[in-house]
């Protein structure tokens, strides 16, 4: 039951991430207007990872004993991107401030994510 409710929110969190990362990058459906001061490297960064929960969603179904490194390498990115923007920001580059909450909490669902998919493994 816990395996396919995290199945579910991988892919549906998966999904999201990359189509409104790629309308962003790629200006579809007028959504890059709508977003501001957006930070591309935190945008490209939000697009991968959301590749790495479709892999980390694919070896769940398919009981791969590697399932959490792609949610640890997307952890990686995320914790470096945060970093990366408090630097941009202190710079005085452009930013929205949704942004920063955005990130700790799209750190905050993948660290959940990694924690419910290493208790799955060890059963």
């Amino acid at each position: 039951m816990k395996k396919t409710i995290l199945l579910i929110f991988l892919l549906l969190f998966g999904f999201l991430t990359l189509f409104m990362s790629s309308s962003v990058l790629f200006d579809w459906f007028g959504i890059r207007a709508k977003e501001g001061n957006f930070v591309p490297f935190i945008v490209w960064a939000n697009w991968l990872c959301g590749v790495l929960y479709l892999i980390t969603a694919y070896a769940i179904f398919k009981n791969q004993v590697w399932a959490k490194v792609p949610l640890i390498i997307s952890l990686i990115i995320l914790i470096l991107a945060y970093a990366g923007l408090f630097i941009h920001i202190n710079n005085g580059g452009l930013f929205e401030t949704k942004t920063v909450g955005a990130m700790a909490f799209r750190i905050l669902v993948s660290a959940t994510f990694l924690y419910i998919t290493t208790k799955i493994s060890k059963k």
